[in-house]
């Protein structure tokens, strides 16, 4: 047989279903001179067998199957590289793909000049909704060639393996293979590639397409949303001690506050988020996971991070545990805290007191974030629903509670607005918010969502009702915060169903699901999708301007 250019592993364990995607994928690359290695990690199901068949019926592809399950994508990935025959190698996830043109792409900038790797953009793809967007856009926004890592080390956070065309002879030369035993091997993988790498380049067209599903079951979820569990914790600050100690050894250590602030910003960040929802034993272990490690940071990446996401990490180093899970509800929204602090030199921190430490004063001082002197319409309030109870048809009476730690709102009773908008028509709901005690107002408010005028063909998707407040001519829209668990609300509107529930992650927002039924969704929704489409609506120009 003739040498491939290329060797294109494909890694699968229980995945039969979506295999054959994946395999279609590099089978239909526009560089066609290249191998599959389907690396079965020893799968169970009927996943042997598809890539038995798939074997049969392309004579590129070639079958490997290891004698035991490892737990892990390494195993697989090192298992091809032995009995790869191609000089450039590329690693795909049996769920994901490969776009039609990735390998001609990636092995053209090999060719044009001698790198170790060449990588290109990543296309995450939702499998809930369809949405695309691109991994660490920024970081491959333009064509460039790098000589090596310090010429930028913020390529540190786009650490995926799969991303990438690596030269056979720059993996031998420093026996760079994925380590075995451990989750997150792509992070320390790809910090070494970027270390040891002489010179790669980076291309801004998709070469990979990344298929997400941030909510699905715990059972079925990828590793790296595998988040509930400690041992997930576990393995990833175990990684990051890791790579710590190769940039120790291969002298890179100029790099390592750039690694810690990648560490704290996207690691540390995913497991941030997901605090609100997490019980008091979760809580105390995580800190026990994290803490010690985060004592080894350099004090620069911390620096570097927003002021609220400081805020948590404090809190959680200063083991404020709950204090952390209510911090963690407004990462990213602008969400005030509940009380604010000030010291003898008018210095204002989170939380009901002063910290003690002088650390911990300097990462809970939020006297940046400006909160009695920034524009209303950009300041910060928080507002949380209290109590959901169920009304007559498809209404709810919320209580609601908003928080004022800076004093912006003047004393006495505030117009409030429930807004929410299923299509284009947005729900009004107007009531008042009254003085509990300085910086706390309580109201109540009945929304009837049966009252919302929905389109003609119908309404499918989820809002989240948002608080407006006017002040002196001026108007502050903000996040809703719902209880984390509540019944969840179903009924029925004229053409749909409707369900109300806690949004289940981030800042858990109320959340309100339409769907349509019936004839909506059976024959008006698809007829008017088919009069949207660009050649319809081409069409009817067409005839529009003909009538003139």
């Amino acid at each position: 047989m003739s040498t491939p250019d290329v060797t294109v592993t494909v890694i699968v364990y229980n995945d039969a279903e979506r295999l054959p995607r994946a395999v279609a994928s590099v089978r239909r690359q526009t560089h066609a001179n290249l191998e599959i290695i389907i690396s079965d990690d020893h799968s169970t199901d009927a996943t042997p067998a598809v890539a038995q068949r798939l074997a049969a019926e392309d004579p590129r592809i070639r079958h490997l199957r290891l004698e035991r399950n490892s737990g892990g994508c390494s195993a697989p990935r090192n298992r091809a590289l032995q009995i790869a025959r191609a000089p450039f190698l590329m690693f795909l996830d049996s769920d994901d793909e490969l776009p039609d043109n990735a390998v001609e792409l990636l092995l053209a900038a090999h060719r044009e000049r001698e790198i170790d790797f060449a990588m290109g953009a990543v296309q995450r793809v939702r499998v809930d909704n369809g949405r695309r967007s691109t991994w660490m856009p920024h970081l491959v926004a333009e064509r460039r060639a790098l000589d090596g890592i310090e010429a930028d080390p913020r390529l540190l956070f786009e650490h995926l393996a799969t991303s990438k065309m690596y030269a056979r002879a720059f993996l031998d030369r420093h026996d760079l293979r994925f380590p075995e035993g451990i989750h997150y091997e792509d992070q320390l993988f790809s910090a070494q590639a970027y270390c040891l790498a002489k010179s790669f380049t980076i291309i801004p067209e998709p070469v990979y397409r990344w298929y997400v599903a941030p909510f699905a079951a715990s059972g079925a979820a990828s590793i790296s949303n595998q988040r509930h569990k400690l041992a997930n914790v576990r393995d990833r600050v175990h990684v990051q001690h890791l790579i710590d100690a190769f940039l120790a050894e291969s002298g890179h250590e100029s790099l390592r506050e750039d690694k810690d602030h990648k560490f704290l910003k996207h690691d540390l960040r995913m497991y941030a988020g997901d605090l609100p929802y997490r019980d008091d034993a979760w809580l105390t272990s995580f800190a026990d996971l994290v803490i010690p490690y985060l004592d080894t940071l350099t004090p620069g990446a911390f620096a570097r991070l927003p002021r609220a996401e400081r805020v948590v990490i404090q809190l959680v180093r200063d083991r404020r545990l709950p204090e952390a899970r209510l911090a963690a509800r407004g990462l990213g929204h602008g969400v005030a805290p509940r009380r604010v602090t000030a010291d003898a030199e008018g210095r204002t921190y989170w939380g009901g007191r002063v910290p003690e430490s002088e650390w911990s004063r300097r990462e809970l001082d939020i006297s940046d974030l400006e909160l009695e002197t920034r524009p209303f319409p950009s300041a910060q309030f928080r507002h949380e629903i209290k109590e959901i109870t169920r009304g007559p048809g498809a209404s709810i009476d919320l209580t609601i509670r908003t928080y004022d730690p800076a004093l912006r709102l003047p004393v006495g009773p505030q117009r409030a607005t429930l807004l929410i908008a299923p299509g284009r028509h947005r729900i009004h709901v107007h009531f008042r918010l009254s003085p509990v005690r300085p910086g706390i107002f309580e109201g109540h408010a009945h929304l009837d969502l049966g009252a919302a005028r929905l389109p003609l063909q119908g309404f499918a998707g989820i809002r989240h009702p948002l608080l407006r407040l006017r002040h002196q001519g001026l108007s502050h829209t903000g996040l809703l915060l719902a209880p984390l668990t509540f019944p969840t609300l179903t009924t029925r509107v004229p053409s749909h169903h409707l369900t109300v529930e806690p949004e289940g992650h981030g800042p858990g927002r109320l959340q309100v699901r339409w769907e349509p039924v019936g004839v909506t969704a059976k024959l008006i929704r698809p007829t008017v999708r088919r009069l949207a489409r660009p050649r319809v609506k081409s069409a009817a120009r067409l005839v529009a301007s003909a009538l003139k």
